[in-house]
């Protein structure tokens, strides 16, 4: 056997070894990770029991809290400070049956911990997603963390960017209370579509001179974080993809592929306002995909303007209806969530206040 085959399987050895290893450890930490969410919801309970049973937290519940942290950490040692039982109980009030996040029937004991929730994050997790006061909202994250396998930052970056509204927003009342239970769906054109985008980590100044060639670059630069942003089921392709017709050259700022939807999606950048050329080019793309690129097992092109000013009545008037274009802007820093969570619940509370006339109107 010649030295290069005994290195080849040396090699191979080591990798079978080495994955397996690290599996090991992802299994582990996993495992551990769980054991303190449950441990700590457990630790809620308890501390809800004696402390407040059933009722409004007792006066003497900050000193009770004192005394056993004192006791927890002289046994176990750091970790089990005052704040660290407050978040154990906050956890517990959250997750709880009579917050109605949990079926009743579901509930066998309050030590069976087990039994109540899977949960399937890690504390550090939890930790961000019990900073968020509206059930629905904290659920639709919840899912997606799940769904999505998002790190922490991930998490924390989605919800500083009030994503939950973003997709609420374009969206009807029955599609947001599907958010809530189900998250993010993606089964049609319209469900990929965020407005604006926000791309606050591609670093760009508002203010700040740039060309659509800067933009490009600074997209490639973070393109993890952009197709993060992006959403769900999002492959890259290319940039500056060229095709050629007539003799002449065309690009495309950026190509991508839904594996969702099972079709292209085309980026075409625009530092200005959206012109009806810009519409009418984006066409031409989306036209010469589905003609030439696209297989038949495919859905049809989806092409998308991404510009600092859009103008919805210019996209109607240009387009057809089924045209499959959609203009949708950007914003270089982070959108105002109070702003846009009132906008959600005022659009809701409207849809709301039309429901009744609308049933009464079919019932007559």
């Amino acid at each position: 056997m010649g030295k290069n085959n005994i290195q080849k399987r040396e090699d191979v050895l080591f990798e079978r070894i080495s994955q397996l290893i690290d599996e090991s450890r992802r299994k582990i930490k996993t495992t551990i990770n769980t054991a303190m969410v449950y441990t700590n919801y457990g630790v809620g309970s308890y501390i809800v029991e004696n402390e407040q049973q059933g009722e409004q937290r007792a006066a003497y519940g900050k000193a009770v809290l004192k005394r056993i942290s004192k006791k927890l950490t002289d046994k176990y040692g750091e970790g089990w400070s005052v704040e660290t039982l407050k978040k154990c109980r906050k956890f517990f009030q959250i997750y709880s049956p009579a917050n109605g996040s949990i079926p009743q029937n579901q509930l066998k004991s309050v030590y069976s911990v087990d039994q109540i929730h899977p949960f399937t994050l890690s504390w550090s997790h939890y930790l961000v997603l019990m900073r968020i006061k509206n059930d629905e909202e904290r659920n639709f994250y919840e899912i997606e963390c799940q769904k999505q396998d998002w790190s922490v930052r991930q998490l924390q970056r989605q919800y500083a960017s009030s994503l939950y509204e973003r997709l609420a927003l374009s969206r009807n009342k029955d599609e947001v209370m599907r958010l809530a239970k189900e998250g993010q769906t993606v089964e049609k054109p319209d469900d990929v579509i965020k407005d604006p985008l926000t791309l606050e980590f591609l670093g760009l100044k508002a203010d700040d001179s740039y060309s659509e060639t800067k933009l490009e670059s600074a997209i490639i630069s973070k393109m993890r974080d952009f197709l993060l942003e992006m959403g769900k089921g999002f492959l890259f392709e290319a940039r500056q993809k060229r095709f050629t017709f007539d003799e002449e050259h065309f690009y495309v700022d950026l190509v991508f592929y839904n594996r969702l939807l099972q079709c292209y999606c085309l980026i075409d950048l625009k530092k200005d306002k959206l012109t009806h050329q810009d519409l009418g080019q984006m066409q031409m793309y989306v036209n010469y995909f589905d003609r030439y690129v696209k297989q038949d097992f495919e859905k049809p092109t989806i092409g998308i303007l991404l510009c600092k000013k859009k103008n919805d009545a210019l996209v109607d008037l240009t387009l057809p209806k089924n045209a499959n274009i959609y203009a949708s802007a950007y914003e270089l820093y982070l959108p105002d969530k109070a702003l846009l969570q009132s906008k959600v619940k005022e659009w809701i509370e409207e849809f709301e206040e039309y429901e009744p006339d609308a049933e009464n109107t079919n019932k007559e």
